[in-house]
C-alpha cells in the first residue's frame, strides 16, 4: 500500500497538502486538488494513522501486540512502555495474539484499524517475512526478537549469552551434570538460551546429554512438569538451568515436595530476575534481563520512526548474573 509521502511525491506536493485535500480543507487551489486526487486514484491510496500524524504533527496512539497478557515479564514491559509514551503525550493500546500466527495478525489488524500511528510487536508466531513486510508500510519496532532484514527495528536481548552465564556459573561451582528446563523451542529466546547452555558445556569438554534437556512452556506448571520428568529419569543431575524464573519456581516446588534440598542436593538458576526471585526461600539465583531499559528503548525508537527519523543500528542488550542462594558447590 502506498504511503502519504509517495502520493505527495507523485503529485508534486507536500504530505500536508495531501491531507488537506482528503479532509476538504482550504486553501488548496483547484489545480493542486486535481493533481492530488489523480495521484490518490492512480496509486490506490487509503489514509492511515501514520499519514494523519505526518500532516498534523500529532500522534494518536501506539499499538502493542503481545503474545500473552499474563505474567510479570509483560507487566514490566507494558508499565515502562506506557510511562515512556505518556511522557510524549502518546497513548498505548494493547492487543494479545495468544502465540498463534492468525491471532497475532488479527491483533496487528485491530490496532492499525484503531488509528495507531505505529506498532511495537512482541510476537512469537508471526514470521520474519510478515514482520519485514509490515515494517515497509507501518512504523514498527520488534521487541525481544531479532529479524535480520529489519535489524534496526529490533530491540533484543543476548539470550544466548544469558544461557551461557547461567550454565557457566554452575560449572564454576563444580557441577558437571546439569539439566536444562527450556521454554518453547520454537521461540527465539528459548532456543538461544539453550544454545548458551550447550556452549558452556562444550567449552568445558562436557558432552550434552539430550535426556537432560526438557522442553517446557515458560510457566510454573511447565517447571513443575519438567522437574517431575527429570526426576523420573533418575539421572545423576546436581544442577538445573531453568528457562525463566517461573519455571525455576515450579521446579523448586517439586524439589521441596520430594524432599530434595536446594541448594545442598540440587542447585538451580532462573532467568529474567522477576521480583519474586528475591523473595522466595531460598532466594533465587537468576539471570537479569533489563526489560525496563529495553522497553524504554523500544518506545523511543518507535517515536523516532513515526517522526520520520532514520534509525541507527540496533545492539542487543546484555544480561547479567544475579547470585543469590539457590546455587551451592558440587558435593561428592
Amino acid at each position: 500500500m502506498p504511503t502519504i509521502r509517495e502520493v505527495a511525491a507523485h503529485a508534486g506536493v507536500s504530505p500536508a497538502t495531501v491531507s488537506r485535500v482528503m479532509k476538504g480543507e482550504v486553501p488548496v487551489s483547484a489545480d493542486t486538488r486535481a493533481r492530488v486526487e489523480v495521484a490518490i486514484s492512480a496509486m490506490g491510496y487509503a489514509p492511515n494513522a501514520f499519514a494523519r500524524s505526518l500532516a498534523s504533527n500529532r500522534l494518536e496512539g501506539v499499538g502493542l501486540v503481545i503474545s500473552h497478557l499474563a505474567g510479570p515479564f509483560m507487566g514490566r514491559v507494558m508499565m515502562t512502555l506506557e510511562a515512556t509514551l505518556r511522557r510524549a503525550n502518546v497513548s498505548l493500546l494493547v492487543a494479545s495474539g495468544g502465540g498463534e500466527a492468525a491471532r497475532e495478525q488479527e491483533a496487528v489488524n485491530f490496532l492499525l484499524g484503531r488509528r495507531c500511528d505505529g506498532l511495537i510487536v512482541h510476537a512469537d508466531a508471526l514470521s520474519d517475512e510478515t514482520l519485514t513486510a509490515l515494517a515497509t508500510t507501518t512504523p514498527l519496532v520488534v521487541f525481544n526478537r531479532r529479524v535480520p532484514d529489519i535489524d534496526a527495528h529490533c530491540i533484543s536481548l543476548d539470550n544466548e549469552y544469558g544461557g551461557y552465564l547461567a550454565t557457566r556459573h554452575l560449572l564454576d561451582q563444580g557441577h558437571q551434570s546439569i539439566a536444562c528446563l527450556t521454554g518453547p523451542l520454537r521461540q527465539q529466546d528459548a532456543a538461544e538460551r539453550l544454545a548458551g547452555y550447550q556452549r558452556a558445556l562444550h567449552e568445558r569438554g562436557i558432552p550434552v546429554d539430550e535426556q537432560a534437556i526438557i522442553e517446557g512452556d515458560f510457566t510454573e506448571q511447565g517447571g513443575e512438569q519438567g522437574m517431575m520428568t527429570l526426576l523420573a529419569r533418575e539421572m545423576a543431575v546436581t544442577a538445573v538451568v531453568a528457562g525463566n524464573d517461573d519455571m525455576a519456581l515450579g521446579a523448586m516446588t517439586i524439589l521441596r515436595a520430594r524432599g530434595v534440598a536446594v541448594p545442598r542436593a540440587m542447585s538451580l538458576v532462573g532467568y529474567d530476575n522477576e521480583a519474586c526471585a528475591r523473595h522466595v526461600v531460598p532466594a533465587l539465583t537468576t539471570v537479569h534481563a533489563p526489560l525496563e531499559e529495553m522497553a524504554q528503548a523500544a518506545a523511543e525508537r518507535l517515536l523516532k520512526l513515526i517522526a520520520g527519523a532514520s534509525l541507527p543500528a540496533s545492539t542487543p542488550f546484555m544480561p547479567t548474573l544475579i547470585e543469590r542462594e539457590t546455587v551451592g558447590p558440587w558435593r561428592t
